[in-house]
C-alpha cells in the first residue's frame, strides 16, 4: 500500500485505549447482566465474566503479537494474508473478509437492539415500529458522523469513552451505597457441580456471553495503518483495555447483584431483565436519577457502535488492495481519507442485523440478543480465532526474521488456553441453543464463502486456478527489501 492511499497514523495510545474501551463497553455488560444470570441459574454468574476475561486476555496477546509485527489496515486479514499465503494462496483472507462484513456489523447490530431496549424505560409505550425507526436512525447518524477525518474520530472517541466511564461509575456508585452482600455472595446449593452437564452448558453458555462483552479489544488492531508506533501503542491498547474493563464488569457485576434479586432478572416481565441498570439506579437513587443514567447508557451504547462500524470498515480496504475482496472497497475518500465503501456497507449490514434482532427469538429461552451471540460467535470462531492461533505458529515458522515489536509471553501457553476456550464456546453452542443450530449455520457460511472464492478466484486466475503469489510485505532483513513479491506456479 504505497503513494496517495496510505492511511495516516494519527491515534496515539490513549485515543486507541479509549477506542477498544468503547467498543467493549457499550451496551453489553448492561443487556447481558440478566443474561449471564439466566445461562448459570444464581449469581455466581460472575464466573462467567472471570472465564470471558481470561479468554480475552490470552486471545489479546495473540492479536498484540500479530498486530504489532503486522500493522496494515484489516487486522486479521493481514495476519491470515501473510500466514496462509504460502499453501492456499489467498483463501484464507478472502473467506477472512467474507464472514467479517457478516459478523462485524452484527455485533454493532446487538448494540443498536440494546440501545433500543434500554430507551423503552424512558419511552415505555414504544411500539416495535417505532423501535425499528430509532434503530436505523442510530446507524445513520453514526455513519454521518464516521464520514469525516480519523483525527477528529480520535477526538470523538474520547469524548464518548468519557461519557462511557461516568456511566458505567454511576451504577457501581450506586449499587455499592445499597448493597447487600447476602444476595451477591450467597449462592444456590451445588451451584459448581463440575460433575453435571447441566454446569457445564451454564459455562459454556456464560463464556460465550462473556466474551462478547469483552469483544472489542482488538478494534485497535483493525486500525493498524492508523496507529502511531505500533510496535508499542497497539499491544498496550489491548492489554490495558482489557485489564480495566475486566475490573469494571466486575465491581458492575458484583454491585448489581448486591441490589437486585437474581431471580428478578431472569422474570421477562421485571423491568430488571430489560434494564437492569436503570432498575438499579431507580431502586437505589430514585426515577430521576435512573432516567439520567439511563440517557448516559445510551450515549454509551452508541459510542459503541461508533468504534465498531470505525474499526470494521477498514477490513475490507486493504483486501481490496490486494484483488481479495471487491475492488471498489479500496477506494478512499478524495478528502477526509477514510474507506467509503467499507463505511456503508457495514452501515447497511448493522441495520439489517437490528432489524432481524427485532423480530426473531422472542421467547424467555431464547431472546433475540442471545440468539444472535451465539450465531456471531460461532461464525467468528472458524475463520479468525482458530485461524489466528494457527498463524501465529505459522509465522514463526516460515517468517522467523519477521520484526515483532512484542512477543507473547508463556509462548504457547495463550495459544493452548485460547484454543480450549473457543473450543468450549463452538463445541457447546447447538446444545446451549437448542433449535437454533448455530454450528451448523456458520459451517453453511462458510462453506458458501468456499465457493464464492472459487468462483472468484476462477475469474481472477489466482490459485488454484493460476499460482500463488506470495508477498512477504512485512518481512524485513538486512538483505530484503521492505516489500518482496515470489510467485509460485
Amino acid at each position: 500500500m504505497t503513494g496517495p492511499q496510505r492511511l495516516p497514523r494519527k491515534i496515539g495510545l490513549f485515543q486507541a485505549t479509549a477506542i477498544n474501551m468503547s467498543q467493549m463497553v457499550g451496551i453489553g455488560p448492561f443487556v447481558t447482566i440478566p443474561l449471564m444470570v439466566a445461562a448459570f441459574g444464581g449469581p455466581h454468574a460472575v464466573i462467567g465474566f472471570l472465564a470471558g476475561a481470561v479468554l480475552a486476555l490470552v486471545d489479546g496477546l495473540i492479536w498484540a503479537e500479530l498486530g504489532a509485527a503486522m500493522p496494515g489496515a484489516g487486522g486479521t486479514y493481514v495476519y491470515l494474508r501473510e500466514a496462509f499465503q504460502y499453501r492456499t494462496g489467498r483463501l484464507m483472507p478472502f473467506l477472512f473478509v467474507w464472514t467479517a462484513m457478516l459478523f462485524i456489523p452484527l455485533i454493532m447490530s446487538t448494540g443498536v437492539q440494546g440501545l433500543v431496549q434500554y430507551l423503552t424505560y424512558l419511552w415505555p409505550s414504544m411500539t416495535t415500529g417505532q423501535g425499528d425507526i430509532v434503530g436505523i436512525a442510530v446507524v445513520a447518524l453514526a455513519v454521518l458522523l464516521l464520514w469525516r477525518k480519523v483525527e477528529s474520530i480520535g477526538k470523538l472517541a474520547v469524548v464518548m469513552w468519557t461519557v462511557m466511564l461516568i456511566s458505567v461509575t454511576a451504577v457501581i456508585l450506586a449499587a455499592f451505597t445499597h448493597f447487600d452482600a447476602d444476595m451477591a455472595f450467597t449462592w444456590p446449593d451445588h451451584a459448581i457441580d463440575l460433575g453435571s452437564n447441566t454446569f457445564w452448558l451454564g459455562f459454556a453458555s456464560g463464556l460465550t456471553i462473556g466474551i462478547y462483552d469483552y469483544l472489542g479489544y482488538n478494534t485497535t488492531a483493525y486500525l493498524g495503518a492508523e496507529i502511531k508506533n505500533p510496535g508499542r501503542v497497539l499491544p498496550r491498547s489491548i492489554v490495558y483495555a482489557i485489564g480495566a474493563v475486566m475490573v469494571v464488569y466486575l465491581l458492575m457485576q458484583i454491585g448489581v447483584l448486591g441490589v437486585i434479586k437474581w431471580q428478578d432478572m431472569t422474570d421477562p416481565d421485571n423491568i430488571a431483565a430489560q434494564s437492569v441498570a436503570s432498575a438499579v439506579l431507580e431502586t437505589t437513587m430514585g426515577k430521576s436519577a435512573a432516567q439520567v443514567v439511563t440517557v448516559l447508557i445510551l450515549i454509551t451504547a452508541f459510542a459503541s457502535v461508533l468504534a465498531g462500524l470505525l474499526g470494521g470498515s477498514r477490513v475490507p480496504f486493504d483486501a481490496a488492495h490486494d484483488r481479495v475482496f471487491f475492488r471498489s472497497f479500496g477506494k478512499l475518500h478524495p478528502r477526509h481519507r477514510f474507506p467509503m465503501l467499507g463505511l456503508a456497507a457495514m452501515g447497511v449490514v448493522t441495520a439489517g442485523g437490528f432489524l432481524l434482532a427485532r423480530h426473531i427469538g422472542t421467547s424467555a429461552t431464547h431472546p433475540p440478543l442471545a440468539v444472535l451471540i451465539s450465531l456471531l460467535t460461532t461464525v467468528m470462531v472458524i475463520v479468525q480465532s482458530f485461524a489466528q492461533i494457527a498463524a501465529v505458529v505459522v509465522l514463526r515458522r516460515r517468517q522467523p526474521n519477521l520484526t515483532r515489536p512484542y512477543k507473547m509471553l508463556l509462548y504457547p501457553l495463550p495459544l493452548v488456553l485460547a484454543g480450549i476456550g473457543w473450543l468450549v464456546i463452538y463445541g457447546y453452542a447447538d446444545k446451549a441453543n437448542p433449535g437454533v443450530h448455530p454450528i451448523e449455520w456458520s459451517l453453511a457460511w462458510v462453506g458458501l464463502g468456499v465457493v464464492a472464492y472459487l468462483i472468484w478466484a476462477r475469474f481472477e486466475k489466482v490459485w488454484p486456478f493460476g499460482p500463488k503469489e506470495v508477498r512477504e510485505e512485512y518481512l524485513h532483513t538486512e538483505s530484503a527489501e521492505p516489500d518482496t513479491d515470489v510467485v509460485v506456479s
